[in-house]
């Protein structure tokens, strides 16, 4: 087994070696809950999601942080001129974050810390970054503290760009900074800002800065040196890379490898507020089965661009549909029989190659696909026994996946009022026909059938009668 990420920072594919044998420490940029999340917002989260379930496949123990940052600039704008508390709309924006989250069967975090609730951490070690000459106190009293950009000469490794290439840092109040990309640590409180969104420090009360707080976090939870440090391709620049020098200059080893993911577009267009055509999570789970939104966000390879468009959920319905059709097709085919419920549930060795050559998932579900058609090529020739491997590879490729028909988490509820009326109408229609059917009356046999597909109901003869489901 050779697992192979990219890893950002390298610009190239390493072979993945844990700090510990057996054990995955791996550490991803969670929301800043400020507004709903969109559809970025969980293309990401199931990148990470298939990472953690395919590492643990592999027999590795991993530990899973994602953090929530609840305390930020935007929070406050946000919450400012209205009836409602910071910290409670930052809170009511979470939920809705979890929400999403469950609805796409992602695998909750082994620790999800919210930034309010490390405070302490990032005092430390901005007071550690001060001892060491790396960051400074605002000669003004503000009670900001920034840090040196060039007191580290490796600032800008993450992303190889030279002083004279970056922006200047927007995160805080420029009065006293010492060199336009000085990123604050710590920010002063300020008048029109609620007490309530302050806390007391050595430089006076205020509140940490963006960056500091994952630095603060993912030491905290995983030590001074981690596996694998993930998000959005976004935050390479800035926050990553002030992760990087901030926990650098303070001594810690910090990421062993870097993951960003790709962005989402909309209509081939970049996703922004101004456009006015950001997709929410909401909206999207509305348009389709949540099992076919998470098929849809994964399918694609986890550092490419998606181009989310009419359409696209239709494409990625009918791909889970023959996964759906063939399971169905082969527990019923191998009921009643020796093979019902046998097949081992391992996943074919050309699925495992893809998946350890840095998450290549069009090549797994690739393998997938075609084990599906092998599958029910070998129900059509009634050969059981390779029919029930098939099944057993496609449960193990799927689950892995996250997109296992069967999980319980994926069951579709059969006994709302609209299905129980819809199935007795069905199976009343199907008994209509077998009863032509067995009067040798073949054409009101046909009409019932001709019926029942023009109403989208899919009619499939069996050696233990018809059985129906949605076309």
């Amino acid at each position: 087994m050779t697992i192979r990420l990219y890893d950002s920072q390298a610009q190239a594919l390493r072979d993945f070696i844990p700090l510990k044998a057996g054990a995955v420490g791996i550490y991803v940029c969670g929301p800043t809950v400020q507004s709903s999340p969109h559809i970025g917002h969980l293309r990401s989260a199931l990148v990470y999601d298939q990472l953690r379930r395919w590492l643990t496949y592999r027999g590795l123990d991993v530990t899973f942080v994602r953090n929530v940052t609840d305390i930020d600039d935007k929070i406050l704008a946000n919450a400012a001129g209205t009836t409602e508390e910071w910290w409670a709309l930052a809170y009511r924006y979470e939920l809705e974050f979890t929400a999403g989250y469950q609805r796409l069967g992602i695998l909750a975090p082994s620790y999800e810390p919210r930034a309010t609730a490390s405070v302490q951490q990032m005092q430390d070690l901005i007071a550690r970054l001060i001892e060491r000459g790396h960051a400074y106190p605002a000669p003004d009293g503000s009670g900001d503290v920034y840090f040196d950009t060039k007191s580290w000469p490796s600032y800008g490794a993450l992303t190889r760009q030279g002083a004279g290439d970056m922006e200047s840092a927007t995160d805080a109040d420029p009065r006293a900074r010492k060199d336009p990309r000085d990123f604050a640590l710590w920010k002063g409180h300020k008048a029109d800002e609620p007490e309530s969104a302050s806390w007391p420090s050595p430089w006076g009360a205020g509140r940490p800065g963006w960056h500091i707080e994952c630095s603060a976090m993912a030491s905290r939870y995983l030590g001074a040196q981690f596996d694998i440090h993930g998000g959005g391709l976004d935050l390479r620049f800035p926050h990553h890379e002030n992760e990087l020098a901030q926990s650098g200059a303070a001594g810690d080893a910090f990421a062993d490898y870097w993951m960003h993911n790709g962005l989402v577009n909309v209509n081939g267009q970049k996703m922004s507020k101004s456009l006015g055509n950001s997709v929410f999570a909401a909206e999207l789970l509305e348009q389709a089965r949540a099992i076919v939104v998470r098929y849809y966000l994964g399918a694609a390879h986890y550092r490419s661009t998606i181009d989310f468009h009419e359409g696209s959920l239709v494409e990625a319905e009918a791909a889970l549909e023959r996964v759906e059709s063939f399971l169905d097709r082969a527990d019923r085919r191998l009921a009643d029989t020796r093979f019902a419920g046998s097949g081992v549930q391992i996943v074919p060795d050309e699925f495992a190659i893809a998946m350890d050559d840095d998450l290549a998932v069009p090549q797994a579900l690739a393998v997938l696909h075609e084990t599906v058609r092998t599958g029910n090529a070998a129900l059509d020739a009634e050969d059981l026994h390779a029919a029930a491997a098939a099944r057993g590879h496609v449960l193990a490729m799927s689950e892995v996946l996250g997109i296992n028909p069967l999980s319980p988490g994926w069951a579709v509820a059969t006994d709302e009022p609209a299905m129980i009326a819809l199935t007795a109408l069905v199976e009343r229609l199907l008994d209509d026909r077998e009863i032509a059917r067995q009067g040798r009356d073949y054409k009101a046999a046909d009409r019932i059938r001709d019926e029942l597909i023009a109403a989208g109901i899919t009619i499939e003869d069996t050696p233990s009668g018809a059985h129906w489901s949605f076309d």
